[in-house]
């Protein structure tokens, strides 16, 4: 057996590894989306990381280039998962028969682009999708506006806005227009009017669109959303017109809306955490029905990082609220006894693991992972039949029973 050369312990660029501390703050921010998804009436759906390469092509616009794709062991065109409102339209199409309508999801999975690593932007990142299918009405559009609005709202952030469009305002502008006019807030209108030339079209034609994208007034649908959003209880700060909102992706059509925190704008993407669009004829190119569709991705890594600029993420307590000791060998049944007893009254604990370390060491370890309390049981609390408590944090200690023990710690927790 070789050592590994420790370059080769690094992860691939663009992807990364989450210590438990990091995993737990990810873990936070995931429940507390399953929980304002599923106070809007969302269910959960997953669907395979791999897919036929043929799913995603045509479908995506000019981030093809961006997939992970090659050729499995069968010889097949493959590509890892890039988004989720594809592989949705599959799963959409395959159980037709098998799902109620209004269908109404939600995903929290990985997704895959080639493309190059940048802060907040990653080749192996997680995606938070809300979806409903099956309704025409603009009042899905806004369901899902609102859905997005509060979950910011309820992570604490004052000042979200969701910035919405429509994409059947643009007809007549090329989607190769299109998607560089939405990058106006990011590189500016000089450089979008060079985009646009560079792109095959005269200066007048690039001017032309920006102007006609200036004076663009919001339609029955948008006004529609608007009323919806006004009635539902969020302020008019939460959610305005915006006409140079393009959304890039091919597919996206009828009301568009991206997410942004003013106070994460210093962010290379302008303080956008999620984008979502309806795209009804993307549902039915994949599965052969007329079947509509509008939804929203929520960026899941921007919007952990906006937390922690904002600083709104809360310092997860440790999972561990106990470490039971082992004060020797002769002691090991005592500890395990002790052990299980707690975990049965559902506290987490943790049994240290090696019955000939030194209980000084042992303690050491509990105050370095942060774990609350610590149990030792001791020849004299084994002979009493009880056990002591320290409390890590206070300091103190308490000799009681092994209820009593537990009583005490339940009610901290």
């Amino acid at each position: 057996m070789t050592i590994m050369d420790k370059q080769n312990l690094q992860p691939l660029k663009g992807f990364r590894d989450f210590l438990p501390k990091e995993a737990r703050k990810r873990q936070w921010l995931k429940d507390q989306m399953v929980k304002v998804f599923e106070k809007w009436g969302f269910g959960p759906l997953e669907t395979p990381t791999l897919e036929p390469l043929e799913l995603f092509k045509g479908e995506i616009g000019e981030d093809e280039k961006f997939f992970f794709k090659f050729k499995d062991q069968g010889g097949r065109d493959v590509a890892l998962r890039y988004d989720q409102t594809v592989p949705t339209c599959r799963v959409i199409g395959q159980y037709y028969n098998q799902i109620t309508f209004p269908f109404r999801r939600y995903q929290i999975q990985t997704a895959f682009r080639s493309e190059k690593p940048q802060k907040g932007r990653y080749r192996e990142f997680v995606q938070a999708d809300i979806d409903i299918f099956g309704v025409n009405s603009p009042i899905a559009d806004a369901e899902c506006i609102a859905a997005s609005i509060d979950l910011y709202k309820s992570l604490g952030f004052k000042n979200i806005v969701a910035l919405i469009n429509n994409r059947d305002l643009l007809e007549g502008i090329p989607y190769p227009a299109i998607a560089s006019i939405d990058k106006i807030k990011k590189i500016g209108k000089e450089e979008v009017l060079k985009e646009i030339q560079e792109k095959g079209f005269s200066k007048e034609k690039a001017l032309a669109f920006l102007k006609f994208t200036d004076n663009l007034k919001p339609d029955r649908n948008l006004e529609t959303i608007f009323d919806y959003l006004e009635k539902s209880g969020f302020a008019k700060d939460n959610f305005k017109f915006e006409p140079s909102l393009m959304r890039s992706f091919s597919y996206s059509q009828g009301p568009i809306w991206e997410m942004v925190i003013p106070e994460y704008s210093t962010a290379s993407f302008g303080g956008s955490v999620g984008g979502g669009e309806r795209y009804d004829d993307m549902v039915e190119r994949i599965t052969g029905r007329k079947i509509p569709g509008t939804g929203i991705a929520f960026g899941f890594d921007r919007t952990l990082e906006a937390l922690e600029v904002c600083k709104l993420l809360p310092n997860p307590e440790p999972n561990v609220r106990v470490l039971v000791t082992i004060f020797g060998a002769d002691l090991l049944n005592k500890s395990i006894k002790v052990a299980k007893k707690l975990r049965e009254s559902g506290i987490n604990i943790e049994l240290y693991p090696n019955e000939s370390e030194k209980l000084d060491k042992q303690l050491k370890y509990a105050d370095k992972k942060g774990i609350p309390y610590v149990i030792i049981i001791g020849p004299e609390e084994a002979n009493k039949g009880v056990v002591k408590l320290k409390d890590m944090r206070a300091r103190s200690e308490k000799v009681l029973s092994a209820d009593e023990a537990i009583e005490r710690i339940s009610k901290k927790t």
